[in-house]
């Protein structure tokens, strides 16, 4: 209820009675007025100020002034409150934002966390593996079999680094769901497949198979496309393209819905498979990249390339972290591989050599030379002890990472073309592709399969979880699947 004060119709802010006239007045205004006159403004009559009786009201609403029923201090009054509804909503805008910003970053650095978190608990288990190995042996192992350094070269600077800074081996048992040689030995081309890549331009040059789900293919071809292709669904899942020469080295990410491409044309590619497009080109050689292997975090690539560099980049950003060159050998690099741990990772050369670098250090610590001829392919064994490699001398090495030493040469035949090396997952069995398709059993290096059924060079193999198949594409232009 608002009450109007007597003298000027206004409501007053400060309402009181006089028991003069019974009149409302202004707190202020009257005692002003008593001061001055001491009588009662209405009637003239006596007054003092403590006479005057409060009235207790809730907050006045005033009524509007006459003035602003107007139309325009109506429309003036609907602008002030829109205006003040924007700023309102604007600033709820920025505090959002912020906010959003703020959860971006904690959640950046969560997942930075998870991730270091996860990697330190691969180490300790791999640690604790390896110790469990070597303890049996520690009381049986001479002095002169101890591991010696691997020789620093290309610069290296500071101490030679002992094999095991670089190289913590696996120990992993053999599954026992792994098929079984016999088994193996049975294998028979069971589906082919030629309508992955175009016919005008034919052959595939490279495959792999996903990690995680090995029923998904990968294919890169002379026709500058990269394949993604299902096998249990027998259908393509994406074409990728954006390379402008054909793609010669593909990889599919363990854990995420993203494959890597290379090629000629000097760029390395990250697609995503479920959108179909490219969302990084890595620019880390000026040649063409003739070797692409991804890291045991799944965050980094190496490349190797015709300019003599091997990169080292981001896949996230795309940015190439590092770059070295052995400038005393000044030979393009024909392919590279990491070691499963990821701690060292071999290069081979234009000139038959293979290099083991440190990654850590970006130095060469162990050079392997026998083959003759560029080596067109390596292949470390996921437990981590050897290393398989093959060139133009129609010959597959085996070397031995804790002796650096070449243990086994496996001749084939003349004019044989080594194009493909891979060990299975368990590193029980070594695949060989080229001329045609062989099978190696680990250890005794006896063969336990070949095929021939690719009317071209076969560039690409690769072993189903646990063996249960085998997988192998061609100059063909055909991908081919073998099993029971």
């Amino acid at each position: 209820i608002s009450l109007p004060y007597s003298v000027s119709n206004e409501v007053p802010e400060h309402p009181c009675v006089s028991p003069v006239s019974n009149q409302v007045f202004e707190r202020r205004l009257i005692e002003k007025f008593i001061a001055e006159n001491g009588v009662d403004p209405m009637n003239g009559q006596p007054l003092s100020e403590e006479q005057l009786i409060d009235i207790k009201v809730s907050h006045p609403i005033r009524p509007k002034a006459a003035s602003a029923t107007s139309i325009p201090a109506i429309l003036k009054s609907l602008q002030d409150e829109w205006d003040a509804v924007m700023l309102h909503s604007f600033t709820l805008r920025q505090q959002l934002q912020t906010t959003r910003q703020e959860l971006s970053h904690a959640l950046y650095q969560h997942d930075a966390a998870c991730r270091v978190i996860a990697r330190l608990t691969k180490e300790v288990t791999a640690a604790r593996e390896a110790l469990a190995t070597l303890k049996p042996q520690a009381g049986l192992v001479a002095p002169q079999t101890m591991p010696t350094s691997l020789p620093a070269t290309g610069g290296a600077g500071g101490e030679p680094m002992e094999v095991s800074d670089v190289l913590i081996t696996r120990g992993k048992t053999v599954p026992e769901e792994l098929v079984r040689a016999e088994d193996l030995s049975k294998y028979r081309q069971v589906a082919s497949h030629a309508g992955l890549h175009s016919a005008s331009v034919p052959g595939i040059l490279c495959m792999d198979l996903c990690p995680s789900d090995t029923n998904k293919v990968l294919t890169g071809g002379a026709d500058k496309n990269v394949v993604v292709f299902d096998k249990k669904e027998e259908q393509i899942i994406a074409t990728l393209k954006g390379h402008t020469k054909k793609v010669t080295s593909v990889i599919y990410h363990p854990s995420q819905s993203v494959v890597f491409s290379a090629s000629p044309d000097s760029t390395i590619r990250v697609w995503s498979v479920t959108g179909g497009n490219c969302v990084q080109v890595v620019r880390a050689h000026e040649a063409s990249v003739t070797g692409l292997s991804l890291h045991a975090t799944g965050d980094y690539l190496l490349s190797s390339s015709e300019d003599q560099y091997w990169a080292f980049s981001d896949i996230q950003t795309g940015r190439v972290l590092t770059k070295v060159t052995d400038e005393a050998a000044g030979v393009a690099l024909t392919c590279a591989q990491f070691h499963p741990d990821g701690l060292i990772f071999g290069t081979g050369t234009a000139d038959s050599q293979i290099k083991i670098w440190d990654l850590k250090e970006r130095t060469n610590v162990a050079n392997f030379p026998g083959h003759s001829g560029p080596v067109t392919s390596i292949a470390f064994s996921e437990n981590g002890y050897y290393l398989a490699t093959g060139a133009q001398d129609s010959s597959v090495k085996l070397w031995d990472l804790r002796k650096l030493k070449n243990f086994k040469t496996i001749a084939l035949d003349n004019n044989y073309e080594v194009k493909s090396l891979v060990f299975d997952q368990s590193g029980t069995y070594l695949a060989v592709g080229g001329s045609d398709i062989r099978v190696y059993i680990c250890k005794q290096w006896s063969e336990v399969l070949n095929f021939s059924d690719h009317s071209g060079l076969v560039t690409g193999v690769a072993f189903g979880d646990n063996a249960q198949f085998l997988s192998s594409a061609g100059m063909d232009r055909s991908l081919k699947f073998y099993s029971l």
